[in-house]
């Protein structure tokens, strides 16, 4: 781990300035499920007072106390995950930024930015790095381009930072755009796509000598072989390629970062 930028990390104190983050557990999330507790306990209601089936209220009381029980599990988590709180995703971020062989000039893609804190966070890093970061942006989220740009403004890199709406299955831009690439926790949410494919299309924009960083849960039914994957880089010419137990570097332990959803997380870092 590069001791100079996690220096430089352990000095970023985002959203201090009243900025809007969110959390990896999404509100709208939230919202389904209390809309779903609600359903069950009218049904639990009308069991017993109106359609006077005990058997089928006793059952709908045992689901809606798994249910209620789940919904604290996520709110626990999205403590955890907070700014200001738990702070697990900022120590995430911390942690992927120190890992990178950056050397700070140039341009940095990431690709997946939701509301924009680790654009934020790698341009306050890098002071002479030109940010840009993309999101599909989809409705479950209540993040956009707007909120992006508000949040770097207050954190004092609106001039830095530029965000836009994309679509990392095709990315609009030629290659060997960039000098870093960076991405956390996006492609699994990308679905009917091929990771490997998701990877490699990202890669595509990165200059020749340029570095990157993909963090996400690289479980083996969704991601394959990645040792695998890792080694076909290293054929064709990638340098530094390696994959990082990030479970065990951010969260503890594998069953910690299982207990808060995000299991089986390793970083693809290297060098094309």
């Amino acid at each position: 781990m590069n001791k100079q930028i996690n220096n430089i990390q352990s000095s970023i104190r985002l959203g201090t300035h009243g900025e809007n983050y969110g959390t990896w557990m999404s509100f709208p999330v939230f919202y389904m499920m209390g809309g779903i507790v609600l359903v069950v306990l009218i049904l639990t209601v009308l069991s017993f007072a109106v359609w006077h089936i005990n058997a089928l209220g006793i059952i709908f009381i045992i689901v809606l106390i798994g249910l209620i029980a789940f919904v604290g599990w996520m709110e626990w988590i999205r403590r955890q995950y907070a700014f200001g709180r738990g702070g697990m995703m900022e120590k995430g971020h911390q942690t992927m930024l120190s890992l990178l062989d950056y050397d700070g000039n140039g341009t940095l893609l990431e690709v997946g930015c939701g509301s924009g804190p680790l654009s934020i966070r790698a341009a306050l890093t890098w002071p002479q790095t030109k940010v840009i970061g993309i999101d599909y942006w989809g409705k479950m989220w209540d993040y956009s381009k707007a909120l992006c740009e508000k949040n770097a403004a207050s954190e004092g890199v609106a001039s830095q930072c530029t965000f836009q709406k994309g679509d990392a299955n095709k990315l609009d831009f030629e290659d060997e755009t960039f000098d870093a690439l960076i991405s956390n926790y996006v492609y699994h949410n990308i679905m009917g796509s091929d990771v490997h494919e998701l990877m490699m299309e990202s890669l595509r924009v990165l200059k020749k000598g340029g570095v990157f960083a993909i963090n996400d849960c690289m479980k083996p039914k969704l991601y394959g072989d990645m040792e695998a994957f890792a080694q076909k880089l290293r054929d064709i010419g990638y340098q530094e390629v390696q994959l990082v137990n990030m479970s065990e570097l951010v969260f503890g332990s594998e069953s910690r970062a299982a207990m808060m959803m995000l299991g089986n997380s390793r970083m693809l870092i290297g060098r094309k």
